[in-house]
């Protein structure tokens, strides 16, 4: 079976065509993105979002038939993203999905957006059983699968770590293109200087609002020099690589140990990262050296498929095609919340 795959839950739009054989992996036959960039210090507004991926859209579509070879006439399903996400861009794609439906005549698929990372990382990595670490710019979930459902075990209290991340870089004006948050990656990888910085961890749960707002104080006076210097506590002067590096050392620390927590609770030694934050280097390493003191192992996968992209739509939205489920026309509307233990996941035992 073939399914076409529509993502554009935030600022990215995804399209992708994934083939499922029985017994085999799944063949990508095309995964293509498209990023609208706001300018540095801002964020990306829902309106122009929306008209962004409303511009794209048949354009992309385009181009994956064509890049794939693939006919209409050979796909079996169209999903999309039903939630959770921005309301206008998520409207936008909804009605893209539900025009293409209606014009070739083929059935809708709504998917969970996490559920979607979730499965494209199990497909790409291999992974078993694992507790998932789900980071992205909207969310932060530790995940693990129980009774046909993806349960929460633990997650941000307030916003997401993708969202603390991208917010900061405003703060500093650093570069959205191509993403705030690989820049602060970037930046941090020349800091030295370890900043003590709110560390807020409460028993499965995080909070980041916190962090966010000290850290921000703490740029702020850097950036004016007033009311003194801002310095470290072996007295050098702090830089803004020092700022990105404390924060990111900080807060994937609580990452990791939320993620051990959940481990030991189901008694899991692997451990999945998905979503767009799940691409940093420093959290799979620091993420690494825990699961390896337990004896266990880290999967992730490279930024084709932990960015928001349209393969993964297509693949979770395929798996539950195949077990029978179909979004009926009047149905197919999307929404900004959409819990990830809301889906039935009736594809594994």
């Amino acid at each position: 079976m073939i399914a076409l795959g529509l993502e554009g839950s935030a600022n990215k739009l995804g399209v992708g065509l994934i083939r499922h054989i029985p017994s085999k992996p799944a063949e990508i036959l095309s995964n293509i993105r498209h990023t609208f960039v706001s300018p540095p210090g801002e964020g990306f507004l829902p309106k122009d979002t929306a008209k962004h991926h409303r511009s794209w859209v048949v354009t992309l579509v385009k181009r994956s038939l064509k890049e794939s070879g693939v006919k209409v006439k050979d796909i079996d399903c169209i999903c999309y993203t039903k939630g959770p996400g921005m309301g206008a861009p998520l409207q936008s794609v909804a009605i893209a999905a539900r025009t293409l439906s209606l014009l070739w005549g083929k059935p809708l698929v709504g998917v969970n957006h996490c559920v979607g990372h979730i499965e494209m990382g199990r497909e790409i990595t291999g992974a078993n059983n694992p507790v998932v670490l789900y980071v992205s710019g909207g969310n932060t979930q530790v995940i693990a699968y129980a009774e046909q459902r993806y349960r929460i075990f633990g997650e941000a209290l307030d916003i997401a770590v993708g969202n603390c991340l991208d917010r900061f870089a405003r703060t500093l004006n650093i570069s959205n293109d191509p993403a705030p948050g690989y820049n602060i990656e970037q930046m941090a990888k020349k800091g030295k200087n370890l900043v003590e910085l709110p560390y807020a961890v409460k028993g499965m749960d995080c909070s980041f609002s916190g962090i966010l707002a000290v850290v921000d104080m703490m740029a702020a006076q850097l950036l004016s020099g007033k009311p003194k210097p801002l310095l470290a506590p072996e007295g050098e002067l702090v830089t803004r690589e020092d700022l990105c590096f404390s924060l990111q050392e900080t807060v994937f620390a609580m990452l990791v140990e939320i993620t051990e927590r959940a481990m030991a609770h189901v008694g899991s030694e692997q451990v999945l990262i998905v979503g767009g934050v799940g691409c940093n280097e420093r959290l799979q390493e620091m993420m690494g050296l825990m699961a390896r003191d337990r004896g266990g192992s880290v999967y992730a996968t490279d930024e084709r498929f932990c960015i928001d992209n349209g393969i993964m739509i297509a693949h979770a939205g395929l798996l539950a095609y195949e077990t029978g489920f179909v979004t009926p026309l009047e149905e197919s509307t999307c929404t900004q919340r959409f819990r990830t233990d809301e889906v039935l996941v009736k594809w594994r035992d």
